[in-house]
């Protein structure tokens, strides 16, 4: 989605805390996957973790991390993820439900092809969901 839209829409990832971390709910899948982590005590920590994470991931869009307080995910109940898109204005103008079972890319991107000024040119087509 981000390559499809990301000249016509700013993403931003925020890692928020460890949604499995394994001094706290482990779960099977991540030790077979070797994703096996503490949950982070200092902003070092996290942002360590969080640069794990995007690099393992190959994320390609902006990281910012979420304060030790969880300021950003208790402001939007990120955890363990949500979608979100912020208006020109500053408010939300789609929220999307709490993960795993209410992340819904394709619910975003219906949502930008109906919202969005397709490129120069063009029209919004159906791109598949990166």
């Amino acid at each position: 989605m981000y390559r499809s839209w990301g000249d016509r829409v700013a993403f931003l990832f925020v890692y928020v805390r460890e949604a499995h971390p394994s001094d706290e709910w482990q779960m099977p899948v991540n030790e077979e996957q070797g994703v096996v982590f503490r949950q982070p005590t200092t902003w070092d920590e996290r942002r360590e973790l969080a640069e794990k994470c995007c690099s393992a991931t190959k994320l390609s869009m902006t990281c910012v991390v979420d304060t030790l307080d969880d300021a950003v995910d208790t402001a939007y109940a990120g955890w363990p993820e949500r979608l979100f898109v912020i208006g020109d204005d500053g408010r939300i103008v789609y929220a999307g439900g709490p993960g795993p079972f209410g992340f819904k890319p394709q619910e975003v991107e219906r949502w930008l092809r109906k919202n969005v000024e397709p490129p120069c040119g063009g029209e919004n087509e159906d791109k598949a969901i990166d």
